[in-house]
């Protein structure tokens, strides 16, 4: 048999049956983050499991699963804290589950996420074998389980039910299944702000959709599902946005003024650039501020290569949208790691590079990052933790 033979015998394969690898090695990287997160959490006398599931986000998310929006916190210097910021799908998962089954709240938003987890990952598998074989895709997954910041995969927070759901939307979109496209598009985009970045995807390859099809008449697709996929598309996001402003009476905008009070903006990176700025008055925090710089300079440079490397445009819209709201907003700068999670195609040069070294090596490489991450979440969580 051939290697083009193996290859075709592969694509044949269900995908599932291909992409159980790649989720066996996320789901042994995700318990040893949580192993190792319960080690530390027990030797500094703090419960791992509060942690994820009943801290930060998480309370805002189970406070709306439970009594609904119009919680509010009115800080001493003025600010508001509405749950009217938080999208709601998250919220509806974890009160339809605590309906159907004994778990609480809490434990019912722990549970979404570790099945999201797993639907990430697959997804993830799906989108790096289409573009680039399933080695490729092993080692996407693999390097989106070991991020710095990966233990946020494993909390009750959306960040894994949206990463889920924009993974199958891209996917959809590389197979041409134009409604599934847009109805998971309009799901991410009930989930995060960051929907939008999916709904990008999906009008932009679908308007170049149209005009390819004009160029070359004899390679049409049905326009009627394209269409009914980009209409589908953002209303997701569109309706939620749209209700809080009638319920704030403030109108369609009137949801920028709810993140407003959180000090949530978008002022095209001039805060953030501020914050590194002021790293380097004094050298310790000039480490960090060097630090800062050379991870952004490396988002970048991976999104060019992806672009050099002629990634599907959806791949490249996507990504691109991701990483402007996340660098280019004028929120709390300690979430910005975690706001890039689902930036996970800028993962696709690292795994293409990943998957062409022997497996000693590629196995020896995932093994050390993934107990560095292991270490760093058990750190961060115990100390400041997400915002």
């Amino acid at each position: 048999m051939t290697v083009l033979d193996l290859r075709a015998a592969e694509l044949r394969a269900p995908l599932l049956r291909r992409a159980a690898p790649a989720l066996l090695g996320y789901a042994a990287v995700r318990a040893l983050g949580l192993v190792v997160l319960a080690v530390w959490s027990a030797a500094r006398g703090t419960s791992a499991y509060t942690l994820l599931t009943a801290r930060w986000d998480a309370l805002w998310y189970t406070r709306v699963a439970e009594l609904g929006y119009g919680y509010e916190v009115r800080l001493p210097n003025g600010d508001v804290h509405s749950n009217l910021a938080f999208f709601p799908l998250l919220p509806w998962l974890e009160r339809l589950l605590h309906a159907v089954t004994p778990l609480s709240y809490a434990d019912a938003g722990f549970t979404v996420s570790l099945l999201a987890s797993l639907a990430a990952a697959a997804g993830i598998f799906a989108v790096a074998d289409r573009v680039y074989g399933p080695r490729a895709g092993l080692c996407a997954v693999l390097l989106w389980a070991v991020l710095p910041v990966g233990i946020v995969q494993s909390m009750a927070y959306s960040e894994s039910l949206f990463t889920a759901l924009a993974a199958w939307a891209l996917y959809a979109l590389l197979t041409g299944r134009w409604v599934s496209a847009g109805v998971l598009a309009a799901l991410a985009g009930l989930t995060r702000p960051v929907g939008a970045a999916v709904v990008a995807a999906v009008w932009v390859t679908g308007v170049l959709s149209f005009v390819r099809d004009r160029r070359t008449p004899g390679a049409r697709t049905p326009a009627g599902r394209r269409v009914l996929g980009m209409l589908l598309a953002p209303l997701g996001a569109a309706g939620y946005v749209l209700w809080v402003g009638h319920r704030t009476g403030k109108g369609p905008l009137g949801y920028l003024d709810v993140q407003a009070g959180w000090r949530n903006g978008f002022d095209g990176g001039y805060a953030f650039a501020r914050f590194v700025a002021d790293k380097f008055t004094s050298f310790p925090s000039a480490l960090a501020g060097a630090g800062l710089i050379v991870g952004v300079a490396l988002l970048l440079w991976l999104h060019l290569t992806g672009i050099r490397q002629r990634q599907p445009v959806a791949l490249l819209v996507y990504t691109g949208v991701v990483l402007a709201l996340a660098l280019c907003a004028s929120s709390y700068f300690g979430s910005k790691p975690r706001l890039l999670l689902p930036a996970f195609p800028v993962l696709l040069p690292l795994a293409r590079a990943l998957a062409r070294l022997r497996t000693p090596k590629s196995v020896l490489v995932t093994v050390v990052l993934a107990v560095v991450a292991a270490v760093y979440g058990a750190f961060w969580l115990n100390g400041s933790g997400p915002p």
